[in-house]
């Protein structure tokens, strides 16, 4: 085929549109054998293939060669055959028989009678849209979940899938299963792959509830594993290494992150890394480290790392007011955005800043805790990467680097009566009437308190689509500002899944991604659009 519709996503992504399933995997296959100048990495979903790019330039001159370029005719690998024992309990389960006008018995039966076949992964490591039955086409729900519990068996549009664990998610919910989906102990981490073909067997209870063997899937050739948690692990017990800091307390929220593990979106994986990328280069280099050192990405304050062995900091991001302390007794109260000694068995406090959300902690020699898929980031939607920081958590501290200390830095967040992001339109805001395009950039949107690292979620004047028909799933980036059917945005974030059903109405410029990190619940969020004349003012 050629002539195909190639949207923009942003500044640096490109949506090629296909004429059906056959054609996304063969396109799918040229680019990720031969890739073009420019490409990042590809990702297939269920009539579109998501390019990304290194900038806008090359979005530009890779637009008109992916509307001519041959897809491969080659079919898909086969595959093996995956059983799935399935409780089919679902929280949806009567609104799917009302919806396709079968008998709950006869969703079940229509569920499980079927083989279903791995089209593509996304969403999630783990994560794989099957292709099944027609008769089980159903619409995602108005309004997402904000968690969807691991092992939920679930339908959107002709696609079925298993959620591999807890996350948002806005798929009809029919049944449960104890099949690990996602394995990092397990070659390859994920059970179902692309051309694998699935059966759903029911069954009454799960049975490890009832302290047998759990009820896993079994497949020819593949071990059905058992650890899905992260694979990274830092020491809570025993003595602390001879260069290490030591949570003492960790605050709302802290993490380790780094720069991300960008490559990874056809395993389901985001790139994820700092909220606000911005925040901990500037720390790392206040400290002499690389600017993918890992650092301790805390929120809202409340975060306190005792040190052994003296250590160099710097704290970068929402101002966060500082104090070292030494047996309870408070020292000093060194300023952020500039380098400072944290002495053997002192402890750093970070209190709530006045502006801001994430402040940065980057040490002199990076964490040196293990990587998982390349990189020491946590993403929170997979659970791949470190675990969240608990206190008496010890994070080991890697060698000196080779250069100096940096200089004091201005400070990167200030306060705002409002945070202003450019954005540029679309994929799909022909998806909404031309009044709602105009309202989403006319009005300024409230960050509510359901917001995380996946995405800010937004209220205000709810917008209205041209129609409710579904929007078959394709791949995401961050800054996509995604609509939900209850109308109200919602903007992804660092731990964004890799792909979604929702309209994409615009795109955050990567310049402003930051800005996002730094929104707190109640601040004021207004959208304007990065290409008109004014556009691209900073």
């Amino acid at each position: 085929m050629t002539g195909r519709e190639v949207r923009p996503v942003g500044e640096r992504a490109l949506l090629v549109g296909c004429a059906d399933l056959a054609e996304v995997l063969g396109l799918h296959a040229v680019l990720a054998a031969s890739p073009l100048p420019g490409q990042v990495e590809v990702l297939a979903a269920a009539r579109t293939v998501l390019v990304r790019v290194t900038d806008r330039p090359a979005r530009d001159r890779l637009a008109p060669l992916l509307r001519e370029l041959q897809a491969t005719s080659a079919p898909p690998a086969a595959g093996d055959v995956v059983v799935i024992d399935t409780v089919y309990d679902g929280a949806d389960l009567a609104a799917v028989a009302e919806h396709t006008g079968l008998s709950v018995e006869g969703v079940v039966a229509a569920h499980s009678g079927e083989e279903w076949t791995a089209a593509f992964g996304g969403f999630a490591p783990g994560f794989a849209y099957l292709v099944g039955p027609t008769t089980l086409t159903v619409p995602r729900r108005a309004s997402p979940r904000t968690a969807v519990p691991a092992g939920a068996v679930a339908l959107a549009g002709h696609f079925s899938a298993v959620y591999p664990r807890s996350s948002p998610g806005g798929w009809q919910l029919v049944g449960r299963t104890d099949a690990p989906m996602w394995d990092l102990d397990r070659q390859p981490p994920a059970l179902l792959r692309p051309g694998d073909r699935v059966r759903f067997r029911p069954v009454r209870e799960r049975v490890a509830g009832r302290g047998a063997e759990p009820a896993v899937a079994t497949a020819a050739g593949a071990g059905s594993g058992a650890h899905a948690g992260p694979a990274a692990t830092v020491s809570t017990a025993g003595p602390a290494p001879t260069s290490s800091l030591t949570v003492v307390a960790t605050g709302a929220q802290s993490l380790v992150q780094d720069l991300g593990r960008p490559g990874l979106l056809d395993l389901g994986v985001t790139p994820s890394g700092a909220a606000d990328r911005g925040s901990a280069r500037q720390a790392n280099r206040l400290v002499g480290n690389d600017r993918a050192a890992a650092v301790v990405e805390t929120v809202l304050g409340g975060l306190e790392l005792r040190a052994t062995g003296h250590h160099v900091l710097a704290v970068s991001g929402a101002p966060a007011p500082l104090t070292l302390l030494h047996d309870t007794e408070e020292l000093a109260h060194p300023p952020t955005d500039t380098p400072f000694l944290l002495p053997d068995g002192h402890v750093l406090r970070l209190g709530p800043p006045a502006v801001g959300l994430r402040a940065y902690v980057a040490v002199r020699g990076g964490l040196a805790v293990p990587p998982v898929l390349g990189s020491r980031s946590t993403d929170v939607l997979s659970g791949t990467g470190p675990a969240p920081l608990t206190a008496g958590t010890v994070l080991p501290v890697g060698p000196p680097p080779g250069r100096a200390v940096g200089q004091p830095e201005p400070a990167r967040v200030r306060a705002a009566e409002e945070l202003t992001v450019g954005v540029v339109l679309g994929p799909r805001a022909d998806r909404v009437t031309a009044e709602s395009l105009g309202r989403l950039l006319g009005q300024a949107w409230t960050v509510t308190d359901r917001s995380n690292r996946v995405g800010l979620r937004l209220d205000g004047a709810p917008l209205e689509r041209v129609d409710e028909a579904e929007l078959e799933s394709e791949g995401t980036v961050a800054g996509a500002v995604q609509l939900p059917s209850d109308g109200r945005p919602v903007v992804f974030l660092a731990d964004h899944p890799v792909t979604g059903g929702y309209p994409v109405l615009a795109v955050v410029r990567d310049a402003d991604l930051d800005v996002l990190a730094q929104a707190r619940p109640g601040d004021r969020l207004r959208f304007r659009d990065a290409t008109s004349p004014r556009g691209d003012a900073t």
